[in-house]
């Protein structure tokens, strides 16, 4: 669905923030995009998106290079980004403009939605706090039933009912000829939701692999003393220690995604070489 080829990208008077990145994004998933601050995590959402232009190579999704925002990709696509402008006008007046834009959307859905975050189904939305402007974004890009929905940091301003909610609503709109993307830094929001995981570093994908190749790989246990040897990563807890080691038998605990990134960015060797037989295919 979305492909990225030796893409190089750079700020002007700024290095390389990408330099021969690669990536191939399918349907049907969630992806989590990860890294940390300053990883380019934004401005890669932003190429698909067609609002950055690489400086080599190519961003194309469903055969369209994104830089040109052809009608054909643009209906296809909507972004939610982290800090976004809502006009001056109501709900209402938002959906009979920007509807249109997108051949599949559902006013059906969007007031499911609505009521699902608790939103009226109308009101002006420069008198919206920031947590229910972005409920409503939400809502309407999920609503437009497009391939490919981009959401930066879709937690930031919710309340804790309110999360619950997104994953739900994520969670029943995704489908096999969709394409979620979702960066965050406020994993835990979402880690029940995100799959695959996505952590970029230093212009490079660094990791990129389903839950299910990553269960069959490490494992994750809690454990009262650390091991002698084999631990790629561990978290201190209440009582012990959260350990990430190389699987080595069935017993495990679910993946903690923030403790994979922890473990992915410190023991980066390590976690490429049991992984190397999949970053080859």
């Amino acid at each position: 669905m979305i492909t990225i080829e030796n893409l190089n990208f750079n700020y002007p008077k700024q290095s390389n923030l990408f330099n021969d990145l690669s990536l191939n994004i399918q349907a049907g998933s969630i992806h989590g995009l990860l890294g940390k601050n300053g990883s380019g995590k934004t401005t890669l959402l932003k190429i698909i998106a067609g609002l950055r232009f690489p400086n080599k190579g190519q961003c194309k999704a469903f055969g369209y290079e994104t830089r040109y925002r052809s009608p054909e990709f643009m209906k296809e696509l909507y972004f939610v980004p982290e800090e976004f402008y809502t006009p001056p006008v109501t709900m209402k007046q938002f959906v009979s403009i920007y509807s249109k834009f997108y051949p599949r959307f559902s006013t059906q859905q969007l007031f499911e939605y609505l009521k699902e975050f608790e939103l009226p189904e109308d009101g002006k939305l420069s008198s919206f706090s920031y947590g229910m402007k972005k409920k409503f974004l939400i809502s309407f890009g999920v609503a437009t039933n497009c391939k490919i929905l981009i959401l930066d940091e879709p937690s930031n301003g919710l309340d804790i009912p309110s999360k619950s909610k997104l994953r739900r609503i994520l969670a029943s709109a995704i489908s096999d000829d969709r394409s979620f993307v979702i960066s965050t830094h406020q994993v835990r929001d979402i880690d029940q939701l995100i799959d695959p995981i996505l952590i970029i570093e230093d212009g490079k994908v660094l990791f990129n692999h389903s839950l299910e190749d990553i269960s069959k790989r490490l494992s994750v246990k809690a454990m009262d003393e650390l091991p002698a040897e084999g631990v790629l990563h561990y978290e201190k807890t209440l009582g012990g220690y959260l350990v990430i080691q190389e699987k080595e038998d069935e017993e495990s605990l679910a993946i903690d995604i923030e403790t994979l990134f922890n473990a992915v960015i410190n023991n980066k060797e390590k976690i490429r070489e049991i992984f190397s037989d999949l970053d080859k295919n």
